[in-house]
C-alpha cells in the first residue's frame, strides 16, 4: 500500500503573539513543529551541525525530536542524553526515529545544559518515501540566516512547544559568523547556571542522615511540581475542569497548607502573614471555597510562598535529629517520620492530579483579527 504522507510547516510567527514566560533553569531549548499525517509507520531523521565549548564536565548539548500523538500518549522521543554533543568542533549529528498513524506532529530542535557556548547550524528534516529513499521537508530558517529579533529565532520558538514559549534567564541566544553552513549560525551562551541536583536523594550537609534524606525527597517533589507548573499563566492556573474539580493553583496552595499544618503539628506554631494564613486555611479544605477565592495569582506567588514555607521546615529540621523522627506525637498513633512522609506522599499524589488537569486546559483564545478598513 502506498504511504500517504502530508507534511505542513506551522507558521511559527504566530508564536510571537504569545508572551514568553521567563524562568530560571539549568537547561534551555528551541523547537519547530511540522504537522504530519501518515497511514502507516514511516521513518524520519533530523540532522544538524553542532558543537559545544565548555570547561565544565556536566555541560552538554544535543539535538532533540518528539512525535506528538493524536491521543496525547507518549510518542517517539530522543534528546541525545545518552550520546551528548561534547566536541568543540563542528560535526554533523542525526536523530532517527519512526512515526505512525497516531502521530499528529513532529517537534524538533536543539537543547543545551549548563555553562558554556553551544552552537547550532544547518537543520535538515527528512521522511522516508515508499521506495525507501528519504525526502527533505521544507522547514523555517534551517540555517539561521535570518537575524534574531527580540522575539527570538525567526521560525523557531523558545522551549519545547510553540504554545508555551519559555525564556530561561541563564541563557542568551545570538547569531554568530562561526558557522558550519552559510553566513550565520546560532550560539547559545549559558552563564551563571547552577546544576540541578534535585535527583540526588540521600544525606546532605547540615542535617542528620535520615532527616537529610527526607529533605532531599521533599525538595525533589516540590521542584518537580514547580518545573511542571511554573510556566502556566493565570488563566491556566485558575482553570476549573468541571464543577467538582480544583484548579492547579488551588492544589499548589493545598500542598503548601498541608506542609504548614504538619509544621504546626510537629514543630512549634508557625507564623505567617495574615493574608497568606487566610488563603492557606481555605486551601486546606479545597472545594467550593478554594474555587471561589484562590485565583488571580501568578505562579510566582505560589512558589515564592512555598519556598518561604520550605525554608521554615528546613530550619526546624536542622534543630532535630534522627531520633526525633521516631517520636510519636502525644495522643496519636503516628510518629514524626510518618507525618513528614505524608507531606511527601501528598505532593506526589497531587502532582499526578495536576498533570492530568494541565492536559485538560483548553488552548488560549486566538486574538481577534480586525478587518481592514476600506479607505475609499
Amino acid at each position: 500500500m502506498r504511504t500517504k504522507l502530508i507534511a505542513t510547516i506551522l507558521i511559527l510567527s504566530t508564536a510571537t503573539l504569545i508572551a514568553q514566560k521567563e524562568i530560571s533553569r539549568d537547561w534551555t531549548s528551541f523547537a519547530q513543529n511540522i504537522t504530519i499525517t501518515t497511514d502507516q509507520k514511516i521513518k524520519f531523521r533530523v540532522t544538524a551541525s553542532a558543537k559545544t565549548i565548555t570547561d565544565e564536565d556536566s555541560s552538554w548539548s544535543g539535538l532533540w525530536a518528539r512525535a506528538d500523538t493524536k491521543d496525547g500518549e507518549n510518542g517517539f522521543f530522543d534528546n541525545m542524553g545518552d550520546r551528548p554533543i561534547l566536541s568543540n568542533e563542528w560535526k554533523t549529528y542525526t536523530i532517527e526515529g519512526e512515526i505512525d498513524k497516531n502521530a499528529k506532529a513532529l517537534v524538533f530542535g536543539g537543547l543545551c545544559s549548563g555553562n558554556g557556548k553551544f552552537f547550532y547550524d544547518n537543520f535538515i528534516v527528512e521522511t522516508e518515501k515508499p521506495d525507501g529513499s528519504f525526502e527533505k521537508l521544507d522547514i523555517k530558517n534551517p540555517s539561521f540566516e535570518q537575524t534574531l529579533t527580540e522575539s527570538g529565532i525567526s521560525g523557531w520558538s523558545n522551549g519545547i512547544s510553540e504554545e508555551n514559549p519559555v525564556k530561561i534567564k541563564e541563557f542568551t541566544f545570538t547569531n554568530t559568523d562561526d558557522t558550519a553552513d552559510g553566513k550565520n549560525a546560532i550560539i547559545i551562551v549559558g552563564e551563571g547556571v547552577v546544576e540541578d541536583k534535585s535527583n540526588l536523594i540521600g544525606p546532605i550537609e547540615g542535617f542528620t542522615p535520615q532527616i537529610g534524606t527526607l529533605v532531599t525527597m521533599l525538595d525533589n517533589l516540590s521542584i518537580r511540581i514547580e518545573k511542571q507548573m511554573s510556566s502556566l499563566d493565570v488563566r491556566e492556573l485558575d482553570h476549573i475542569m468541571d464543577k467538582e474539580a480544583n484548579s492547579i493553583g488551588a492544589l499548589i496552595m493545598h500542598l503548601i497548607a498541608t506542609e504548614v499544618y504538619y509544621q504546626n503539628l510537629t514543630f512549634d506554631e508557625m507564623e505567617y502573614d495574615e493574608e497568606d494564613t487566610k488563603q492557606l486555611d481555605i486551601a486546606m479544605a479545597l472545594g467550593e471555597g478554594a474555587r471561589n477565592s484562590i485565583n488571580g495569582k501568578e505562579a510566582s506567588y505560589y512558589f515564592n510562598l512555598w519556598k518561604k514555607v520550605r525554608a521554615k521546615t528546613k530550619e526546624n529540621f536542622k534543630a532535630r535529629d534522627d531520633a526525633w523522627l521516631a517520636e510519636v506525637y502525644p495522643g496519636s498513633n503516628i510518629n514524626n517520620h510518618f507525618s513528614w512522609f505524608h507531606v511527601m506522599e501528598h505532593q506526589s499524589s497531587h502532582l499526578g492530579q495536576m498533570l492530568l488537569l494541565r492536559k485538560r486546559i483548553p488552548p488560549a483564545p486566538k486574538p481577534l483579527t480586525l478587518p481592514k478598513l476600506n479607505k475609499n
